[in-house]
């Protein structure tokens, strides 16, 4: 590691003074100790938000969910509110990393978390997501688990979080603060594709940190889950992953919200998959026809065309397994 400074802070104001002069926010650490510890990353100051008053779980005014940035990824999973109305967060929390890691790291921090790209861990290699302008190793490179969607001819690493997918299916929306004080970004705009600034990941300003995920209110009852797929089935990365929630009425599906993940360069929101499926009845073969235009618009590289085959039958699979549960 290289030298640093480290300071911890209870107070808001301080500690965004602090991300304004350039230190970087850490709370669990799970993600940014390890890219400190392979040189991928360099902080010369470090300010930990952990004592901010940002780990309660509430429901807001219109019915939906706010929850705390610094709220631990086991404290979210296993909470009432979570699990009672949208148990696809927490399903997407229990899928992630390990129990040891889910007690430690905490909602903003997942959501902010790097790629997992070897190529982007590898100082050695060419990753324009890790240094601007050096290529990217992975186009011509080994790269099965890479992103066919929202790719780029600078970046095709994949976002690895599992509850971003949840949050981009559900249309979360992020709260910030900063020094020109608060504002909300739909999840949507938060995480950004490379195009040909990968280096520029999320929307966030000079200083401004994380401070809840709101899940609006949907229709009730809504239906949820997540489906991962992946080459083990502990401790490890989806290739293939896929959220969905249906809200049914007179036997109609009158809401779905599907998203995917380990395909794309950010959490891919699948609209075509949904605009199939609103206004039909439940059938196994409606989730066969509205999973064939999941993958519309891919990009495979030479190692992962097989995620488009995979893409579909993951989601056809997990619209099955929620659609089983209606009522």
């Amino acid at each position: 590691m290289y030298p640093f400074t480290y300071t911890k802070s209870a107070d808001t104001r301080e500690a965004i003074a602090a991300g304004q002069s350039g230190g970087r926010y850490i709370a669990g650490g799970t993600t940014l100790v390890d890219l400190m510890r392979e040189t991928v990353e360099r902080p010369h100051a470090l300010v930990d938000i952990s004592p901010l008053p940002l780990r309660e779980i509430t429901t807001t005014d219109g019915g939906g969910l706010r929850i705390g940035a610094l709220v631990s990824m086991a404290g979210a999973a296993t909470h009432p509110l979570v699990r009672t109305s949208y148990p696809v967060i927490a399903q997407a929390l229990e899928l992630s990393a390990s129990a040891q890691l889910r007690n430690m790291a905490t909602i903003g921090g997942n959501v902010m978390q790097r790629t997992r790209c070897t190529y982007f861990r590898d100082t050695a290699a060419a990753c324009n997501k890790r240094e601007p302008g050096s290529g990217c190793a992975a186009l011509a490179g080994y790269n099965r688990t890479h992103a066919i969607l929202g790719t780029s001819d600078d970046c095709v690493a994949t976002h690895p979080s599992d509850v971003a997918v949840a949050f981009a299916a559900l249309e979360a929306t992020v709260h910030l603060l900063g020094p020109e004080g608060d504002r909300s970004v739909a999840f949507a705009d938060f995480l950004l594709q490379p195009s040909s600034t990968p280096e520029r990941e999320q929307t966030l300003r000079s200083g401004e940190l994380i401070t809840a995920i709101e899940v609006p209110a949907h229709p009730q009852p809504l239906q949820s889950g997540y489906l991962k797929v992946r080459d083990r089935q502990s401790y490890e990365f989806a290739l293939v992953s896929a959220a969905v929630a249906l809200h049914v009425r007179d036997g109609v599906i009158r809401v779905a919200k599907v998203a995917a993940g380990g395909v794309g360069t950010v959490p891919w929101k699948l609209p075509a998959v949904e605009q199939r499926l609103v206004g039909q009845r439940p059938s196994a073969a409606l989730w066969t026809d509205a999973a064939r235009v999941a993958a519309d618009g891919a990009h495979p590289l030479q190692h992962n065309g097989f995620k488009i085959d995979l893409l579909e039958r993951t989601v056809e699979r997990q619209l099955r397994i929620v659609g089983e549960d209606i009522k």
